[in-house]
């Protein structure tokens, strides 16, 4: 099955992107995501939330450092 033919959903993409971020994948539950989703939709989604988080550090440190 080739990557443009899988049809995982945007909640199965962020869930697997959100819990590799962490690290706490089991590998029958990655092995089940790579036959599953599509590469494209987690590289993207996982930009995208790694840009939220960086966004949200940036954001708390903003809101911390601005009552000194």
């Amino acid at each position: 099955m080739s990557a443009t033919e899988r049809k995982g959903s945007l909640l199965q993409t962020v869930g697997a992107v959100f819990w590799s971020f962490f690290g706490v994948r089991k590998s029958s539950a990655h092995d089940a995501d790579m036959a599953r989703l599509n590469p494209i939709h987690v590289i993207v989604v996982g930009v995208l939330m790694g840009a939220g988080f960086v966004l949200s550090l940036v954001a708390l440190v903003q809101f911390i450092t601005a009552g000194r």
